[in-house]
C-alpha cells in the first residue's frame, strides 16, 4: 500500500507526463495534494507562448475567455485517459472534474472528486 506522498507524487508526475503528451506543453512546476476523497493539482507555468500572447492581446477579455474554454474542453475531452490515470494510481474513479486557469499568472488548478477515500498508509 501506498502512502499519501508516494500517490501525490505518482499523480504530480501523471499529470507532468499528460500535460506534455495531450495538452503539447508540460508545465513548470506541480503539486498534488490527496484530501479525503478529494486529490489538488497545482501547476504552475502552463501557458504557452501563444496563450500568453492571445491573453495580453485579446480584445476586452475575449482571448482570456477563449482560453480557459479551450483548456477546459481539451480537459473534458481527455476525461477518460485522466480517470484511467487517477484508477491506477487510488483505485478510485472520478466522481466529478472541476478546472481553472489564470491567464494572468499562467497557474491552474485541477480537483477530481474520487468515487470513495483512496487507500494509503499514514
Amino acid at each position: 500500500m501506498k502512502t499519501k506522498g508516494q500517490i501525490e507524487a505518482d499523480i504530480s508526475e501523471a499529470i507532468v507526463t499528460f500535460e506534455r503528451e495531450y495538452m503539447g506543453r508540460g508545465p513548470e512546476e506541480v503539486r498534488s495534494y490527496l484530501l479525503e476523497d478529494k486529490i489538488l493539482v497545482c501547476l504552475r507555468g502552463v501557458l504557452t507562448p501563444a496563450e500568453r500572447q492571445l491573453a495580453c492581446n485579446g480584445a476586452e477579455g475575449q482571448g482570456r475567455s477563449l482560453i480557459k474554454q479551450v483548456r477546459m474542453e481539451l480537459l473534458e475531452k481527455a476525461r477518460p485517459l485522466l480517470d484511467t490515470i487517477v484508477r491506477e494510481i487510488t483505485g478510485q474513479t472520478i466522481k466529478s472534474l472541476h478546472t481553472d486557469i489564470s491567464t494572468l499568472t499562467g497557474e491552474r488548478i485541477i480537483v477530481f472528486s474520487l468515487t470513495g477515500l483512496a487507500t494509503f498508509r499514514p
